[in-house]
């Protein structure tokens, strides 16, 4: 048994403490030396291992020396110790639980009053139970005029993190009206740009709650700047992971160009709203009176302006049809659109669709019954579905995977392509192409829709523009085409000319520069005179050019399929499409027909 005085060996302790080294040497240490340094080192340290081990270092020096009183003096010191820690839980908890109000209870009634969700509520539907993750929840402004100095909120009106949604992925941000009206400040944006960064690293979505009355005007160009950082991201986080954004409240001035370069809008009926100008200034500048909601509410921007791809009733609806939309979506541009299971026979026949097409050639049928036919139990999210509603724009799953579906409507303007029909498509095709999911196109279109509106309103750059997406792409393209492929309508919508790898078409298929009548009428001008002369060339040009088969002589049509079979062969095509590889020559970036 070692003695109190008996000599020990040289020794050195070394024992790092908070990023630095506390070293300890001397020729000689007694036990008393070495319990007081073990004692030191176990009040500074915050290490949980080195605590643990100067604890079990000073009970067994204690076991052979006679200063037992460093064992009471140790209980007294982990009491210490737990007393401390128990304090700073309880402030954490009491801080957590005032961050969570927000603004108080009476906003956050006044927010209920609205028929609206709060913050952090929206996040709790929008994310899988228990999986959102908090960062910044204490920070708060640094302004300090207009007596801003005298208003700190923890989380300064916007809440962030991660969560999941079905298991995968995703960061979010949801603006809380209960604090400043949602507006934004230096800090505020902060956060936002700290999750938008972490998002593009870690390759996951980014959704946006967005409810806020704009830049926060006590911090003036401090705010600016804020909302700037976060346009910056945006554009750096397109066609790199897919950016969503839900407008749940206002959504006004400099912030609605956040929104609007993301790649999905969605919007709250009655109680959402977004311009660049309010309607008091807009009666002051152009003396028009218009409210809020007829300026930019939901209805205004689904059917007119396309700004939204979509409009709920409710926030609950909003929210749950994000998860929807989340779950077609691959996570980001290196990754393929997810698969999912399915119960559906890839086979599956649908004779209906032997009796699809009318026998009279102008006479409309619902490209929607197709595309149910054709998708995974009958699925279809469709985007946009308000506004240019001549053509379809959605997503389908074949055998699992998603695909994008781009098919004319001829229930509207007979399937015509016009200025907007041009727009809504190219942009939902370029987004497909961005992160890789394979494109179905269903085509039963006359022609583009003549008139002075469409030329006047530019309906060759807008058609160039669909056209231009189409090309561009290098996804796998399975095209169908049903009825109509007239002009250049039919080279825009995804034909052989532009890449496209498998192009079907049904027996009903027509395609040709235009119809028998009016190519008749150009063709035979002499004879308009004569019906029946006119009658019998109609005739010629429909048994020559109505039907498939000159197409399918060229190669342009790989093969005519029964239309019951549609299905079958769609998915096939797109199975063996899996393995596609196509890169395009090298550019900083195209320049489309903007």
């Amino acid at each position: 048994m070692f003695s109190a005085r008996a000599p020990i060996p040289e020794m050195q302790i070394s024992v790092k403490i908070d990023g630095g080294v506390v070293l300890f040497k001397n020729p000689i240490f007694d036990f008393l030396h070495i319990i007081k340094c073990y004692i030191c080192i176990y009040m500074l340290s915050r290490d949980f291992a080195i605590i643990q081990i100067c604890k079990y270092v000073m009970q067994n020096i204690c076991k052979y020396s006679k200063f037992n009183f460093a064992l009471v003096l140790l209980r007294d010191m982990a009491m210490q110790r737990g007393s401390v820690m128990n304090n700073i839980l309880t402030e954490l908890e009491a801080r957590r639980d005032v961050a969570r109000m927000g603004g108080g209870q009476r906003r956050i009634d006044a927010q209920h009053a609205k028929g609206k969700l709060t913050a952090r509520e929206r996040i709790d539907l929008l994310l899988d139970e228990g999986s959102f993750e908090e960062f910044d929840m204490f920070k708060s402004h640094r302004c300090v005029d207009f007596g801003m100095a005298d208003q700190q909120y923890a989380g300064d009106g916007v809440v962030t993190g991660w969560g999941t949604i079905n298991g995968r992925l995703v960061y979010v941000y949801s603006q809380d009206f209960t604090v400043f009206g949602g507006s934004l400040s230096e800090t505020h944006a902060e956060k936002i740009c700290k999750i938008m960064d972490m998002a593009m690293q870690n390759g996951a979505p980014i959704i946006g709650l967005n409810d806020s009355g704009g830049a926060r005007i006590q911090e003036g160009v401090a705010s600016l700047a804020g909302y700037a950082e976060v346009f910056q991201r945006n554009v750096l986080a397109s066609g790199v992971v897919p950016q969503i954004s839900l407008i749940m409240g206002p959504c006004a001035g400099g912030a609605v160009y956040s929104p609007a370069m993301t790649d999905f809008i969605f919007m709250v009926k009655d109680s959402s709203y977004m311009f660049v100008t309010g309607p008091d200034v807009v009666k002051t500048v152009t003396n028009e009176i218009v409210t809020a909601e007829e300026l930019g509410g939901a209805a205004t921007h689904t059917k007119k302006s396309s700004v939204a791809d979509g409009a709920f009733e409710n926030d609950v609806e909003a929210l749950t049809e994000v998860r929807r939309l989340v779950d077609f979506l691959p996570l980001n541009n290196r990754q393929k659109p997810p698969v999912r299971p399915f119960f559906d026979d890839p086979a599956r026949g649908d004779l209906s669709l032997d009796t699809l097409i009318p026998a009279n050639p102008n006479q409309p049928y619902d490209m929607r019954e197709l595309i149910g036919k054709v998708a995974d139990e009958g699925d279809f999210y469709e985007i946009q579905e308000e506004f240019a509603k001549n053509i379809l724009t959605g997503f389908v799953r074949l055998e699992g995977s998603t695909v994008g579906v781009v098919a004319n409507q001829p229930t509207v303007l007979a399937g015509c392509l016009d200025i907007d029909s041009s727009r809504k498509a190219a942009r939902f095709v370029r987004f497909c192409d961005a992160f890789e999911i394979p494109i179905l196109t269903l085509v039963d279109v006359p022609g583009f829709l003549p008139g002075t509106g469409q030329e006047y309103g530019g309906v060759i750059k807008h058609g160039a523009k669909l056209l231009f997406a189409y090309g561009e792409a290098t996804v796998p393209k399975v095209t169908v085409i049903t009825r109509k492929a007239y002009g250049g309508a039919y080279d825009v919508m995804s034909s052989k000319h532009l890449r496209g790898d498998f192009n079907y078409a049904w027996p009903t298929a027509e395609i040709a520069v235009m119809g028998a009548k009016g190519a008749t009428e150009i063709i035979h001008r002499g004879d308009l005179g004569d019906s029946g002369k006119i009658a019998e060339h109609v005739t010629d040009y429909e048994e020559r050019f109505a039907n498939p088969f000159v197409a399918a002589e060229k190669g342009f049509i790989d093969e005519v399929i029964v239309p019951s079979s549609t299905r079958r062969r769609v998915c096939r095509a797109f199975a063996s499409l899996r393995g596609k590889s196509l890169q395009n020559p090298w550019k900083k970036h195209d320049n489309i027909p903007l």
